[in-house]
């Protein structure tokens, strides 16, 4: 069992994997993309709770000892003096649990402007014009307008990530715990936004190659109708272009950056 749990969440599109790739090249940390796992830990503990008619026989002291030890055991080929980094969109939505099962686990939530995560989709989107997506269930009749709804939905994959990055942003548990991760730092000076997450963490620095990275998940990424989801380039650097949205879609969610303003950070959330 590894001797140390920290989990990635955050908004998609912006940089959990790109982190995850950065991360593996240190022989002691093991980080991909998005697991199961936080989605067994909601099947289970709505069996455990009042779903259940039997959770009257269940405690929380042993509810809390059988979700960490499925945490522990989905990990359990893990090096014991290793470092796991377990990536979700559900776990900014979930640091009391966390705080609860792991008291010492830090987050690390990547976020990126709004606009350049719908962007970035929209991308994918256009470059698969005979396919249809999972993420759009395999609806053939859309719109960059009706595909921006459906993805800032409070349960689309945007709207979620995003509305459970800012529950955990401005929630209680996140002095001390949580690290927003900016897209832009991590792609303009990744030695600096780097040396910010080990020193959140409390691990010595490893000097990292950010020529020669390697990540992809095709199997996944086609299963889902979205090549090239978590394909990261092998050199990590800022690109930049212009938006493929329209210009009342981009105006629209541009000042949707709340870490951005410090008026909003009363809490004092490190943000790079």
């Amino acid at each position: 069992m590894p001797s140390q749990f920290h989990f990635i969440s955050g908004m998609p599109r912006a940089g959990s994997t790109l982190l995850a790739a950065v991360l593996n090249q240190n022989p002691r940390f093991r980080a991909g993309m998005t697991s199961p796992l936080a989605d067994i830990l909601g099947v289970a503990l709505a069996e455990a709770s009042g779903k259940n008619d039997f959770a009257h026989a269940v405690t929380d002291a042993q509810r809390t000892a059988m979700l960490r030890g499925l945490v522990q055991s989905f990990y359990a080929d893990a090096p014991a003096d290793g470092v796991v980094f377990d990536t979700s969109r559900l776990w900014c939505s979930r640091l009391p649990l966390l705080a609860a099962l792991f008291p010492q686990a830090k987050v690390i939530a990547c976020v990126r402007q709004l606009p350049w995560v719908l962007d970035s989709m929209e991308r994918l989107v256009r470059q698969q014009p005979v396919n249809v997506s999972k993420v759009f269930r395999y609806d053939t009749n859309t719109t960059v307008y009706s595909r921006v709804e459906a993805l800032t939905d409070p349960r689309g994959m945007v709207g979620f990530g995003f509305q459970a990055t800012k529950d955990a942003f401005y929630g209680q548990y996140a002095p001390g715990h949580l690290l927003l991760l900016t897209y832009e730092s991590l792609v303009r000076d990744p030695e600096a936004a780097m040396r910010a997450v080990y020193q959140f963490l409390g691990e010595p620095w490893f000097a990292h190659d950010f020529d020669h990275l390697a990540y992809a998940a095709d199997e996944f990424d086609a299963r889902v109708g979205l090549p090239g989801l978590h394909t990261v380039r092998p050199k990590l650097a800022a690109v930049e272009r212009a938006t493929v949205l329209p210009r009342e879609i981009f105006a629209r969610f541009l000042h949707e950056s709340f870490w951005m303003d410090p008026k909003n950070n009363v809490s004092g959330i490190p943000v790079i």
